[in-house]
């Protein structure tokens, strides 16, 4: 495909860089083009269509002009940037689970497929998951803390104190797509004994990672972990309220690495401040980042990272090297994998 030319919007994360040595790789000939934003040093950003977008549109729109493909992890790609690439433009490939900073739907006007990568990190999400509850129940950010502060706590042996191995834990999972079952996978190495509650799960997955499907109200009461997998929907909006916070086991453990909104944040500051809930792990937040003085980040019982979930040099190359194949499959005429406007793909 000599001639071909594409522009390799890139961050600090995976950098247009990196993005262009994984195209070249996949297509003979190519020409790339790079530029990269400062995500995350610097916030994204919504709007003009797109959510969770960063770099500026114009900027993008006058590289995408004669352009044969764009390829980003969070570019801003407008109904602007698509006006620039018309005529020219055959594809968009995305390095993330959902194309969020992609107008789909100015896309599929401009007949432009958008090919993007399901569970692109669900094996650094996966094992945080783990790492963190392991973590949590065992006390350790609480006691890092108190050490860091010139504080020795030796009352952390206490036996009303001490936690559970995971071998002796029931963890249950409140969506089973593809982070949920290698979150399984990894559990059923401890000996965990897994719960899960996912209305759309295929019960031969469940019993591949040795997961047992249940209602939602059996796994709150019959958990002492809970994490959360489930996508944002209307339905799931809000599913951990004071109710369900109210029905989990006393001392239990809430991990959420999905949506903040999965939770009702004023319910779970409520539940961990009255003992009933030993501590929580929260990647995720309702909004993002946490609005001034939330007082979930501050409890000494949380452990609270900045959506870092997902973040592992792994995820970066394979993700670049993912997508280059996509682009490929589409500008030589193939059907990619996973394409978020398959109506926009050529029909022939």
């Amino acid at each position: 495909m000599t001639g071909t030319r594409v522009v390799c919007a890139g961050d600090q994360f995976i950098s247009g860089a990196l993005l262009a040595s994984r195209v070249s790789g996949a297509i003979d000939g190519v020409t790339t083009v790079r530029t990269d934003s400062r995500w995350p040093s610097e916030p994204f950003d919504d709007g003009d269509g797109v959510r969770e977008a960063a770099g500026d549109p114009g900027e993008l729109a006058a590289l995408v002009a004669g352009a044969d493909a764009l390829v980003t992890h969070l570019a801003p790609v407008t109904a602007e940037v698509l006006e620039a690439g018309k005529g020219t433009l055959r594809v968009v490939g995305v390095t993330r689970g959902g194309p969020v900073n992609v107008d789909l739907a100015a896309a599929t006007r401009a007949g432009v497929p958008v090919v993007h990568l399901p569970g692109r990190n669900l094996g650094a999400v996966a094992e945080y998951c783990v790492g963190t509850m392991i973590c949590a129940m065992r006390g350790l950010p609480v006691a890092a803390a108190e050490l860091a502060a010139g504080r020795w706590d030796g009352t952390g042996f206490r036996f009303d104190r001490v936690g559970l191995e995971l071998r002796a834990a029931t963890v249950g999972l409140v969506g089973l797509g593809a982070v949920g079952l290698r979150v399984a996978e990894l559990l059923a190495a401890f000996g965990a004994h897994v719960l899960a509650h996912d209305p759309y799960a295929a019960p031969e997955e469940a019993a591949r990672v040795g997961a047992r499907l249940v209602t939602l109200d059996e796994l709150l009461a019959g958990s002492d972990v809970v994490s959360l997998h489930a996508r944002l929907t209307a339905e799931t909006r809000r599913i951990i309220d004071a109710a369900a916070l109210a029905a989990m086991r006393p001392g239990a453990l809430l991990v959420n690495t999905a949506r903040g909104e999965l939770v009702d944040p004023a319910a779970l500051d409520a539940a961990l401040a009255s003992g009933h809930l030993r501590g929580a792990v929260l990647d995720v937040f309702d909004p993002e980042p946490p609005a001034p003085g939330d007082p979930l980040p501050a409890r000494p019982q949380v452990f609270a990272t900045p959506h870092l979930a997902g973040a592992s040099r792994q995820v970066a190359e394979e993700s670049a090297a993912r997508i280059a194949t996509e682009v490929a499959a589409v500008l030589r005429g193939r059907r990619p994998a996973h394409c978020a406007n398959p109506e926009a793909l050529p029909t022939a």
